[in-house]
């Protein structure tokens, strides 16, 4: 193993290794009964965590928020909203996390606020207190043009006019006013949020838009031909400004002071170089590297965004992270082709992800082997549906309740029927209960997988060896072989571990992956 960088801790950090399970609240558990998740809810069903075998959990936000995004559009950034619960439930589900074993993760929103936080209801109602914000004046020969032609990453112009003619900027809704980090006391106020939540108990956070925030002095336009959700070109001016990282150290200087505690930024940058600068050892602990998210079933790309994961996170000496979905994208089962093939594959990169050194993030559902819901166009929350002019869905597919129990919605989820999103009638054998005590299910294959992750020997090191497109091997001596082709094929020598499916006489099926110790 290479020496470690100046600067990075010589000691394994906790989260070095960790498995993380990602709680989108309002979907996990209701504890209450008006049809939304909450706090209390986490912490009945923390024993479903347990079991898993997960080290960590990162909950989506929580914190005061009218809800435009679901919680992305903070209005208060130290306290919890009424939906979720307050303080005290808080407190109880880190309490009750800890004697677990468990820790706990916020996220963290710094490039923008709500437009009903009290700094932006200022700036609205007097010019002298907008530049907490970026306020310009518009163009054109009487102002009434955006003051760029910058776009909403959720479709739309990223300006919105205020009643005295001005614009202020927002990457995202136009209820999300992006903050002007050049303004000392948006300094101030994060290091006081953190300090919030971290003095509570809270073990780190996940820093959304970590490379935004920063934005160019000039304000130049940008490249109009690329603007997908969740994704910006290399030479974007909205993002990965080289400012951002003055932001990250100064988050970073917090943390030094609670060394236990992490932060896992949200990265969509291009190339390896830049995305290790936010994992510098003065910046993030973490970052999320999302290659394999957007890659398909194939073997030559899975081993081509594996290697390129490790070589990013290789270059700041940094663990890699690895996940197959999350809140922003389509559940693996319905990207790998849905249905029976769908859900094989979603098992076989399960174990996949699983074999390789480093932090995994396993999003609520994905150990039930859930797919994408079709929803109806009258149910849609998403910003995004009415921003694009309805021409994109959102999010919404990816972010229905968890089933619990039960034959008929909402599965144990919530005492009403009527539930944020509605619940597919069809999820009868995707609950937690009809999955826990079956050898072959989902939910068990994870469970086994975890528990082979944190307590076999095999999986030691920090690198991957090669065997081939389609299987490799740790140092520990763990080999993972998976099967993208359409024909079965014969397993590396070694003793049979764990198997995404069931082999074959002796060969490994199509859409499967197998764990082995080598020979």
């Amino acid at each position: 193993m290479a020496p470690p960088i100046p600067g990075r801790s010589a000691r394994p950090q906790w989260w070095s290794r960790a498995v993380f399970y990602q709680v989108y609240p309002r979907s996990f558990a209701d504890s209450n009964g008006d049809g939304v998740g909450d706090l209390d809810g986490i912490t009945e069903r923390l024993d479903h965590l347990s079991d898993l075998g997960v080290q960590a959990l990162w909950l989506n936000p929580v914190m005061v928020s009218p809800m435009a995004d679901h919680g992305y559009d903070v209005s208060d950034p130290r306290d919890i909203d009424p939906l979720f619960g307050d303080l005290a439930a808080l407190d109880r589900l880190l309490a009750a996390a800890h004697a677990r074993g468990i820790r706990v993760t916020m996220d963290l929103v710094p490039n923008h606020v709500s437009s009903a936080h009290p700094w932006f209801v200022a700036a609205l109602a007097d010019p002298t207190h907008r530049d907490r914000f970026i306020f310009r004046d518009g163009g054109g020969p009487d102002g009434s043009e955006p003051p760029n032609n910058w776009v909403s990453i959720f479709g739309g112009p990223a300006w919105t006019r205020v009643p005295d003619g001005q614009w202020y900027l927002h990457l995202f809704d136009a209820a999300q006013p992006d903050l002007n980090w050049e303004h000392p006391e948006v300094f101030d106020d994060i290091e006081k949020t953190l300090r919030f939540w971290l003095d509570r108990g809270v073990d780190g956070f996940r820093i959304d838009v970590a490379h935004g925030m920063a934005k160019p002095a000039t304000l130049p336009d940008m490249d109009l031909t690329e603007n997908e959700l969740l994704r910006n070109k290399a030479d974007d001016p909205r993002f990965d400004n080289d400012a951002v990282h003055d932001i990250h150290r100064f988050i970073r200087t917090v943390l030094d002071d609670y060394p236990d505690a992490v932060t896992v930024g949200e990265i969509w940058v291009h190339g390896n170089e830049q995305f290790a600068k936010y994992l510098r050892p003065d910046e993030l602990h973490l970052g999320f590297n999302f290659h394999l998210v957007q890659t398909d079933y194939d073997a030559a790309g899975i081993r081509a965004a594996i290697d390129n994961s490790l070589d990013a996170a290789a270059l700041a000496g940094a663990a890699p992270t690895w996940t197959l979905s999350n809140h922003d994208v389509p559940r693996e089962v319905s990207r790998y082709g849905n249905g029976a093939a769908g859900l094989r594959r979603a098992r076989a990169m399960a174990l996949v992800k699983l074999a390789l050194p480093g932090t995994v993030f396993i999003y609520n559902g994905a150990e039930l082997g859930l797919p994408n819901v079709e929803l109806p166009d009258d149910v849609l929350q998403d910003p995004v549906w009415e921003r694009s002019g309805r021409a994109e869905r959102g999010r919404d597919g990816c972010r229905v309740p968890l089933p619990w129990s039960g034959s008929a919605p909402p599965f144990g989820f919530s005492s009403t029927p009527d539930t944020w999103l509605p619940i597919p009638a069809d999820w009868k054998a995707l609950t937690v209960e009809a999955q826990r005590d079956d050898p072959d299910s989902t939910l068990t294959l994870y469970r086994r997988a975890i528990a082979l992750r944190t307590g076999r020997a095999e999986f030691a090191g920090d690198t991957v060896e090669w065997l081939g497109d389609s299987t490799f091997r740790r140092p520990g001596g763990l080999v993972c072989a998976f099967n993208a082709g359409a024909v079965p094929v014969t397993l590396p020598a070694g003793e049979v571990l764990l198997t995404s499916g069931p082999l074959k006489d002796g060969l490994l099926p199509p859409d499967t992956a197998a764990w082995l110790v080598s020979a």
